[in-house]
């Protein structure tokens, strides 16, 4: 197996790994924390290395794991005590931990391969060079492995706790009634999270890590509701970018993790833009159909409201009413054509009524409205 093929495997891999766990971050809103799990592990890393000083020993992951679950306790530790937003207390927590990290490195392993920069930005190029060798014999990169177990682990605790974590992501509570520990659930993702991040470490880096964790996921989120969709769009897309980055590095000769990273910001603007049904057209569309539609039913309320009084002559005037609806002229004539057209209102003596069909969706809409503004009101009042 060539190097090339290696690298394209492990960035599948390690973007589908990457993804299953960040689909419930990014349900749970817990993005940032991804941040901040990314860099805080490393003090895990080097505390572990201080006391064993093997850079391949798997109690580095342990070490990773563990401080994870830290960054996570420490956080909710400072934002339950209502002194300062969740946001804030990552930003007091994660440079707390990673300033730590880097302090002992530059003081106690200062000779010692572990180079910060390459941590942060990742080289994935270099994976295949760390082998996997069983009884002297190469069966391919570490990373391959590695990951490839990590994976696994992932998939298996989606498919064990799938509703356990369903219902810890939607409605905590109820999943608290009915057994179920959202802390304790809560702590396990972390601590999946946590050895997936330490696991990618060498191979692409913690920035390529949170692109995988959270871009793919969002991605996913635009596209669908249901979660078993979402975990398998997410991967899916995690997979084409990693492909698609490591084809357009080889076309430009760049960097294989930066071009990972690229297309999965391009892929989300994509879908960002042009999603069916949350892209960008779409809610810009779906906000200028409710102003017509809003204007149609103010228009009509205002027809009704007039209609069989003194001042129907007036104010239903077809030269007069936009001076009272208080519109231009071109966007009352749209509405007026538009309401025509669906025979809603008709013209009769130079004054516009409502046609038997235009009065019953008028009253219609109307107890619409007030069922809708009582159901709120309601909500507010509990």
């Amino acid at each position: 197996m060539t190097a090339q093929i290696e690298i394209l495997i492990i960035g599948v891999i390690v973007a589908v790994a990457c993804t299953i766990p960040g689909v419930f971050l990014v349900l749970r809103k817990m993005a940032m924390m991804t941040d901040a799990i990314t860099h805080t592990i490393l003090l895990g890393i080097i505390g572990v290395f201080l006391l064993v000083h093997d850079l391949n020993s798997p109690l580095l992951i342990v070490g990773a794991a563990l401080v994870g679950l830290l960054t996570v306790y420490l956080v909710e530790l400072v934002t339950k005590t209502k002194l300062v937003s969740e946001d804030s207390a990552i930003g007091i927590v994660f440079p707390l931990l990673f300033s730590i990290a880097i302090i002992l490195i530059s003081r106690y392993a200062g000779k010692v391969h572990i180079d910060t920069d390459s941590v942060l930005l990742g080289e994935i190029a270099f994976a295949p060079f760390n082998r996997m060798k069983i009884f002297g014999v190469d069966i391919g990169a570490k990373a391959m492995y590695s990951m490839g177990v990590i994976l696994i682990i992932n998939l298996a605790l989606v498919i064990i706790f799938f509703k356990e974590l369903k219902l810890s992501v939607f409605d905590s509570k109820l999943a608290a009634v009915l057994g179920f520990s959202p802390i304790l659930i809560e702590y396990g993702l972390m601590a999946s999270v946590s050895v997936t991040v330490v696991g990618a470490f060498e191979a692409v880096g913690s920035i390529l890590v949170i692109a995988f964790m959270i871009g793919p996921p969002i991605t996913a989120y635009m596209l669908t509701d249901n979660l078993k969709l979402m975990i398998g769009l997410s991967a899916g897309i995690g997979a084409i970018n990693a492909i698609l980055g490591f084809f357009i590095a080889n076309a430009y000769d760049v960097s294989i993790a930066g071009s990972m990273a690229l297309m999965t910001g391009i892929s989300f603007i994509i879908v960002f833009i042009f999603a069916p049904r949350r892209g960008l057209f779409t809610v810009i569309r779906r906000r200028k159909n409710q102003k017509i539609d809003f204007a149609k039913k103010s228009m009509l309320f205002h027809i009704m409201n007039h209609e069989n009084t003194d001042r129907e002559n007036i104010e239903n005037a077809v030269d007069n009413i936009y001076k009272h609806l208080n519109w231009s002229e071109e966007f009352i004539n749209r509405i007026i054509k538009n309401l025509i057209q669906e025979k809603r209102i008709v013209v009769l003596d130079n004054i516009y009524k409502l046609t038997d069909e235009g009065r019953e969706y008028t009253i219609r809409s109307y107890e619409e409205i007030v069922e809708s503004f009582s159901e709120e009101s309601q909500k507010m009042a509990r």
